[in-house]
């Protein structure tokens, strides 16, 4: 048993400071108030002090009575000590459980009142219209009020299961296999912002990945959707040679590997033109994490030739300089151009069948540089640290490649495969431009090329880049 120092009256007429009552229970006297300290050492000798509560010196039977409450408390924390258990640990999480609780109780009354269709409005609002183009945010709740049942749709989120998902995807999967594979992507981030709002404990999306694949089938892409990488040379001049926004963002995203969406949307606040880096914000990105492009040569040219018309965007649409360009707006290219059996995002294919058939890179290096997620968090964390330099060696070795000029591994190694430089150009034609020269028209001044993004001039872009970190 500790041996107590204090009585009531001394209690209530403390003065100003601390007064001990023995085994380190401290009365502490500020101005008007006062309250009951308890002072110990952890294991590794380290003192804190541990807060009991108000001191009431209102009269003596007052006096008294919180006297022995804060003798009472102080008790229970000597035990707790001698169990090896540090009090104010202790205290902080019993509170966070209470706070836990409290937080699930109310999360599950508002989820009890919230419909899917409600809450994904609402997140659209707040997390993808601010970021999308106009058109790209209304396809995007669209897809999801559209093709997702009314009664999932209408159920509340507290009642929406696994499999409840699962047996409302497959049907659209099997159906329109690239929509619905979309639909589950916005309905995985629609889940996660209600855990984080407190609305759901889990997310019944997750589980069912590789469940929702099996039961809708493998899906069958088709064998024209990306263009060989042997015609890519002939097809970058093509571009080369029109005019206008949509060939150029066609070209910048062709030499980025970026996806349609990331492309369209580039702001001039994304790149760093010392580093020659490309830094796309997580929320652009599929897989939610920032991305980081090494830009090469012809990349710079273009973000060269873009400068002064906007303030924002680097490739604006032609009736407003607030807004980027459609989607549509580069698969028109590719149709005008006489390609209509690609697809714009095929050309990530096209990069990777490249990189990895002529072993230009290690397959992590070109995973990492078209943003393909790796599911084990220590290999992403490792690629994304180990192959900066191989990344930028693989982008510009690339550039080149579209380019005509000669490629080099980011081993060193040259590479010495030939490339044919057709593309096909409708159905049953071939168009050819011939080895060695440029179909971009040759002006007078100098023999300089006159394209339709506007000549390079060095430096001018500067004005819009920032630097990030890496």
């Amino acid at each position: 048993m500790p041996k107590h120092m204090l009585s009531a009256r001394q209690v209530q007429v403390a003065r100003e400071g601390d007064t001990h009552d023995g085994e380190g229970l401290i009365l502490r006297v500020q101005g008007r108030t006062a309250s009951w300290v308890l002072r110990y050492r952890v294991a590794s000798g380290k003192r804190r002090e541990l807060g009991l509560g108000a001191a009431d010196r209102g009269s003596i039977e007052a006096a008294g009575a919180s006297l022995t409450g804060a003798r009472e408390l102080a008790d229970e924390a000597r035990d707790q000590l001698k169990r090896g258990i540090d009090p104010i640990d202790a205290r902080r999480a019993e509170r966070k459980a209470e706070w836990d609780a409290a937080t699930k109780k109310r999360g599950q009354a508002a989820a009890g009142a919230t419909t899917l269709r409600s809450y994904a409005k609402a997140y659209h609002e707040k997390h993808v219209e601010p970021l999308r183009t106009l058109k790209h945010g209304q396809q995007w709740i669209n897809s999801i009020e559209q093709h997702v049942p009314a009664a999932l749709l209408n159920a509340t989120l507290d009642r929406i299961t696994a499999l409840d998902l699962l047996d409302g995807l497959v049907p659209i999967l099997r159906k329109v296999p690239e929509t619905g594979s979309r639909i589950y992507q916005r309905l995985v981030a629609v889940f996660d912002a209600a855990v984080i709002d407190g609305l759901r404990p889990d997310n019944p999306a997750t589980p069912i990945r590789r469940e929702l694949r099996k039961r809708a089938g493998r899906r069958r892409r088709d064998n024209f959707e990306s263009m060989p990488y042997q015609q890519a040379p002939a097809f970058a001049r093509a571009l080369r040679a029109a005019a206008g926004n949509s060939p150029r963002c066609l070209q910048f995203a062709i030499l980025t590997a970026a996806r349609t969406s990331e492309a369209l949307t580039a702001q001039w606040a994304e790149f760093d033109w010392q580093a020659r880096t490309w830094t796309i914000p997580a929320a652009k990105m599929k897989c939610r994490e920032r991305h980081v492009v090494y830009l090469n040569e012809r990349a710079l040219e273009i973000l060269d030739g873009q400068e002064g018309q906007s303030e924002t965007f680097v490739f604006p649409s032609p009736r407003s300089a607030e807004v980027p360009m459609s989607n549509m707006s580069l698969l028109m290219t590719l149709r005008r151009l006489g390609v209509k059996a690609v697809t714009v995002h095929g050309f990530r294919s096209t990069f990777s069948t490249w990189a990895n058939e002529l072993g230009i890179a290690k397959p992590d290096a070109i995973e990492a540089a078209l943003a393909h997620r790796e599911q084990n968090a220590v290999r992403r964390a490792y690629n994304r640290s180990h192959f900066l330099a191989e990344r930028r060696a693989l982008m510009a070795a690339w550039g080149n490649f579209l380019e005509g000029r000669p490629v080099v591994r980011a081993d060193g190694t040259p590479v010495t495969e030939a490339a044919v430089i057709q593309f096909p150009t409708g159905e049953g034609k071939r168009e050819c431009v011939p080895a060695g020269r440029s179909a971009v028209n040759r002006g007078k001044n100098g023999g300089k090329a006159e394209e339709g993004g506007g000549g390079v001039k060095r430096g001018a872009a500067v004005r819009r880049m920032v630097p990030h970190s890496n």
